[in-house]
């Protein structure tokens, strides 16, 4: 389904004076008096980081997080701003203190605001509350030994809502308190496991167990923990979601403050042999035994109810048996619920929702999703008809996107202008400047965006990033850079660990294709890597160079290197195996064995799924398409010839390390030029400063020597 093109205004307008024009900041280019230059790692790694920004229930403040980066972390600061949505003044920091502060939450009558910090005597996360009208000092609200996440004010805002962790078999403060110490004073440090996984990207995981808590929303206040002695709590395969912080249950209160709602797993624990699936549950403020509201095989988050508390919306997949892909789409229950059955409002719309936002009026639901490298506002009815395309910025992705009475604000970007905080009634308008000076200094320019059929009927979406100096009379070789995933999509963002720019700028043509598998495009074009994991996205990834070539005469074709990370990473390994075509190749977090991935990895299921059977199944698809299979096809023309580079994140559990030590192995058995970069204090993704610059120093380094 393509998106309308009919803009329309939304409801309201609160954001008044005289900002710049959306559009005119979208493409904001400074005046041609100003000396322009190549973008450097400094430029890419000290912009402001820019946090998704929450609306006070008033609709007249935002706040958002503001981190001011540094390459030594000890010199790193994260704070809160807070910006008027009623008048053009500046937004004004509102906290001081490097350790940074997320989870935020308004109080209902907009003078409160709850987050999360980790301050001066913490040593974990605890919940603090600063008043907004009054100001002073934020107030330490929890002490919890193992710390508190993601708080909530109740509809009175008499009430907390959030999740602490604790102990089996702790049944309050002072029990987890003792069994903490206990651990810390054990005299060894083995870990032991009855049940999959045991770790998670860069994690070992423990028996921790999440819990829903309620406190007064006061100083001294003694937390409750509502699951305390439920018989689902205390299902072995109960939780939710895991993150960085620990796992979710995507709570929120019912509109009448009696009951919390959440969604949970009760299989998490049979993670290794079948999908999990979180299910939405109803638990009365007193406590007692949860009730389960749907029973189906849909997995549900993002809950939010209406301004009139009429309806609970969620977020929600549906599992295709066998499939390795289904579409996020919205959902909708009259409440108080009666019928476990959704009612799904984006049923038409073949894309994945990312986000929704209900302003105050009730009128319409506000959403994004995306396509072809953008992310953009659109909007539906409570019914879920009348579905449109409202005003959008042109270019660039929406990233987050909130609701507090009728402003919507969010993050905005492009891969040329870094984010800042926009509102979204009416025509966009951009509220902060906080890199809109040095974004401009810098010699860039906006991705083309080009498209090819493949032999099976298939439309594929490409964007070409241009180095700094650009001159079309010019021969330049090409990079193409694989997005990871697979099930994702090359967006026209900022990007920090693989900034177009920043590759492109020794002088390379970048090239970033949404081979079969990306998201953006529909469910079947997620789905159709199924049976055939990289050949087929590595062909598209070969056409797309042939289609670039034939387009650009710019492009020099007897200089074309290939790399990216994770999927990436494993499709570069594949090419480098099935074709020497390239000068080049740059593989971060691999994969080289689909057999040892599937054992080694955080995850295991989705690899079944994805490749028809288990690896004990003798299906052809875990040795015909794993790449050190492919290593020694030389009789073929084919196999390991081209010069590879290797990095790998020592943490890293999502591709260990092992892929990373075979794919070096094996280079240098049959002298291929090859070299191992690892980096020992990063996980799936190279974060710290230094670890990155030195990283694209290598990259740079090794397509120089390759590309002269």
């Amino acid at each position: 389904m393509k998106p309308s093109r009919l803009l329309h205004p939304l409801t309201a307008l609160l954001i008044l004076g005289a900002a710049l024009p959306a559009a005119q900041a979208a493409d904001a280019a400074p005046s041609s008096a100003v000396a322009k230059h190549a973008i450097t790692h400094e430029d890419v790694w000290l912009m402001k980081r820019v946090g998704a920004p929450q609306p006070s229930p008033d609709g007249k403040w935002a706040v958002f997080s503001v981190t001011d980066s540094a390459y030594d972390s000890k010199e790193q600061w994260s704070d809160l701003w807070i910006k008027s949505l009623g008048d053009d003044t500046p937004a004004r920091r509102l906290t001081f203190s490097k350790g940074g502060e997320g989870a935020l939450n308004w109080s209902p009558d907009s003078r409160h605001l709850l987050f999360v910090a980790k301050r001066d005597g913490d040593d974990i996360g605890q919940i603090y509350r600063i008043d907004i009208a009054a100001g002073g000092e934020a107030q330490r609200l929890t002490t919890l030994t193992l710390g508190a996440r993601q708080p909530k004010y109740s509809p009175d805002g008499k009430q907390i809502l959030f999740i602490s962790d604790v102990y089996p078999g702790a049944t309050d403060e002072e029990a987890v308190k003792k069994a903490a110490k206990e651990r810390k004073d054990r005299k060894y440090s083995a870990r032991a496991y009855e049940s999959f996984p045991p770790r998670f990207f860069d994690k070992w995981l423990d028996d921790k167990k999440a819990r829903l808590f309620v406190m007064d929303a006061e100083t001294e206040a003694k937390p409750r923990d509502l699951l305390s002695g439920s018989k689902l709590a205390d299902l072995p395969g109960f939780g939710g979601s895991q993150g960085d912080e620990g796992q979710s249950l995507d709570a929120v209160w019912a509109p009448d403050g009696k009951s919390i709602v959440f969604a949970a797993a009760t299989n998490r624990h049979e993670a290794a042999r079948a999908s999990s699936f979180t299910q939405i549950y109803a638990l009365p403020l007193s406590g007692g035994e949860p009730q389960q509201l749907t029973k189906d095989t849909r997995s549900y988050h993002g809950l939010k109810f209406s301004p009139d508390g009429k309806t609970l919306l969620t977020l929600t997949q549906e599992e295709a048996q066998g499939k390795v892909y289904d579409l996020t789409r919205l959902a909708s229950f009259a409440w108080p619920l009666v019928n476990p059955q959704p009612k799904i409002l984006s049923a038409t719309l073949d894309r994945s929702i990312s986000r929704i936002a209900l302003p105050a009026d009730g009128k319409r639901i506000y959403f994004t999703y995306e396509h072809a490298g953008l992310e953009q506002l659109h909007s539906m009815n409570y019914a879920g008809g009348d579905q449109r395309q409202e005003a959008s910025l042109p270019t660039g992705v929406i990233n987050s996107l909130n609701a507090g009475g009728k402003a919507m604000v969010g993050v905005w970007e492009s891969s040329v202008n870094p984010p800042e905080i926009y509102a979204f009634n009416g025509t966009p308008k951009r509220l902060t400047s906080f890199n809109v000076e040095k974004a401009g200094a810098i010699d860039w320019q906006a991705p083309e965006h080009f498209w090819f059929k493949t032999a099976d009927g298939r439309q594929v979406h490409n964007m070409l990033i241009k180095p700094a100096g650009f001159d079309p009379g010019k021969k330049y070789p090409l990079f193409s850079v694989i997005h990871g995933g697979a099930h994702n999509m090359w967006r026209d963002g900022f990007v920090l660990r693989w900034n177009y720019h920043l590759l492109a700028k020794p002088g390379y043509v970048v090239l970033l294709t949404d081979y079969k598998g990306s998201t953006g495009y529909g469910e079947e074009f997620a789905r159709a890597i199924q049976f055939d994991p990289l050949k087929g996205p590595g062909d598209d990834v070969n056409q797309a160079v042939d289609e670039a070539l034939k387009k650009y005469a710019f492009i020099d074709g007897n200089k074309l290197a290939a790399g990216g990370a994770s999927y990436g990473g494993h499709l570069a390994n594949w090419l480098q195996a099935t074709t020497t075509r390239y000068k080049a190749i740059v593989s971060h977090a691999g994969e080289m064995d689909l057999i040892m991935q599937w054992g080694t990895s955080d995850s295991v299921y989705g690899r079944e799924v994805n490749s028809g059977g288990p690896v004990w199944s003798n299906l052809p698809v875990w040795r015909e398409q794993s790449p050190i299979m492919q290593g020694g096809n030389h009789e073929k023309g084919t196999g390991f010839k081209t010069p590879i580079l290797i990095t790998i994140g020592e943490l890293d559990y999502r591709v260990p390390i092992n892929n990373a030590l075979m794919n070096f192995a094996a280079q240098q058995r049959l002298n291929v030029p090859s070299k191992l970069v690892v980096f020992p204090d990063e996980n799936h993704w190279i974060l710290k400063g230094e670890n990155s610059r030195y990283f694209y120093n290598e990259v740079h380094g090794w397509l120089a020597k390759y590309l002269k």
